[in-house]
């Protein structure tokens, strides 16, 4: 007969072979690594340790409040907190384009007014010499980002 038997030795196992390096291990440890750097390296740049020289120039202004315009769904305007009529919105606008003129401009309005009174108030931004607008809306389900983990 031509077949082997086997008597129950080691010998059924395969040599391992010299040519095959499992990579897995070493992927895994790179990509930790690469984490590890990608983290510490922006606090590595905060900069060199120096004393600045006192000066006499003025400080810088602070932040401004934003210019938001917003419609509430019984159609009464507001500018930023403060309840406005239409007339009085063109005037107050003029009045903060002088000191303001290259601020943007916030429109927010309820999604249940009528979209002929949206336009309306766009049209008296606009014509208040802000040429930066923006409408303000909330982010959809189906546009959000997926939450973080």
């Amino acid at each position: 007969m031509a077949g082997m038997i086997n008597m129950g030795g080691d010998d059924d196992e395969a040599p391992p072979l010299a040519g095959e390096i499992n990579v897995t291990p070493f992927v895994d440890v790179m990509l930790v690594l690469l984490i590890v750097f990608m983290v510490a390296a922006p606090l590595m740049m905060a900069g060199v340790p120096v004393q600045l020289p006192k000066s006499e120039a003025a400080r810088v202004s602070a932040p401004r409040e934003p210019l938001v315009v917003s419609i509430d769904r019984e159609g009464k305007i507001f500018l930023r907190q403060d309840p406005v009529e239409a007339d009085a919105l063109r005037s107050n606008l003029l009045k903060l384009a002088e000191t303001e003129k290259d601020a943007v401009v916030y429109v927010r309005a309820d999604r249940t007014i009528p979209y002929g009174r949206a336009m309306e108030v766009l049209g008296i931004v606009s014509a208040s010499g802000f040429g930066r607008v923006s409408l303000l809306s909330e982010a959809s389900a189906a546009s959000a980002p997926p939450p973080k983990p």
